[in-house]
């Protein structure tokens, strides 16, 4: 059995499902001490992502939020591997380099093939009929459902991009995973900002929760927004909240999450 649950659920009854995947910083015991002392502080979490949409909830919305490291399994990555951006360097369905390039394990405990499918058995797979029982739920409830995967990361990353992000990254993998107006919706209301930049489909165009679950046909409209860190937190340790930039962030996010509770689709 698992040491804990896989996932926090603060269900609403409208038809936004946040969710956000990489937010856990639980590691089991034994695997946390196979890890290098750099990897036990899992620094490439998505520090404080449900804070920033705590907002939603009196609107209605569903929270759903994970809470196991991203380095014992990666819910946002493929279950066979498959690389999301081919041609450049993707990180596994178990991670073994931290984002700074750095392995994560100490010499000769990186999972071998069985242990990673003994992990996606164990973790990947009951929090993906977590999610999908969340979105075949509100989407009977309402008729439809918005899947927003909430993300951030570090504003510089070069093992990625080049340069330093955008601030908020919109991604709807390449305008297949939602419907065009309410892709245009969601866009032109970062665009109204002059305090973040702003790209749609850039270096971040949606992970595969947005791409496998995002079915504007079947009713499902998915998207993904991932913040620059920078816009709202330290970024070097201990990742602490920067207060003076995160609340007119949340302000920005606040318009954001009401143009897509807003929106409906086209009959």
């Amino acid at each position: 059995m698992n040491d804990q649950p896989l996932h926090l659920l603060l269900p609403g009854e409208g038809p936004l499902l946040i969710n956000v995947p990489h937010a856990g910083t639980h590691v089991p015991g034994a695997l946390l001490a196979t890890m290098t002392a750099e990897a036990q502080a899992v620094p490439d979490t998505d520090w404080h992502v449900p804070f920033l949409y705590q907002h939603a909830l009196p609107a209605g919305a569903t929270l759903m939020a994970a809470t196991h490291s991203r380095y014992v399994v990666d819910l946002n990555r493929d279950p066979d591997n498959v690389a999301l951006y081919p041609g450049a360097d993707n990180t596994e369905l178990c991670p073994t380099k931290t984002f700074a390039n750095e392995p994560i394990y100490r010499a000769g405990h990186a999972p071998d093939a069985d242990a990673v499918l003994a992990r996606r058995a164990r973790y990947w797979a009951p929090y993906h009929e977590a999610l999908r029982r969340q979105i075949d739920q509100i989407r009977e409830r309402n008729g439809y459902v918005i899947l927003l995967d909430a993300h951030s990361i570090r504003s510089e990353v070069p093992r990625f991009f080049d340069g330093h992000l955008p601030d908020l990254n919109l991604g709807t993998a390449e305008g297949r995973s939602c419907s065009p107006s309410l892709e245009a919706r969601a866009f032109e209301t970062l665009k109204r900002t002059t305090d973040f930049s702003q790209v749609l489909n850039g270096r971040f165009k949606g992970g595969y929760i947005t791409r496998h679950y995002g079915r504007p046909q079947d009713g499902v409209h998915a998207l993904q927004l991932e913040i620059a860190q920078a816009a709202y937190m330290n970024e070097a340790p201990p990742y602490s909240w920067n207060a003076g930039t995160a609340f007119p962030l949340i302000g920005v996010l606040r318009k954001f999450v009401d143009a897509l509770i807003s929106w409906r689709p086209q009959r």
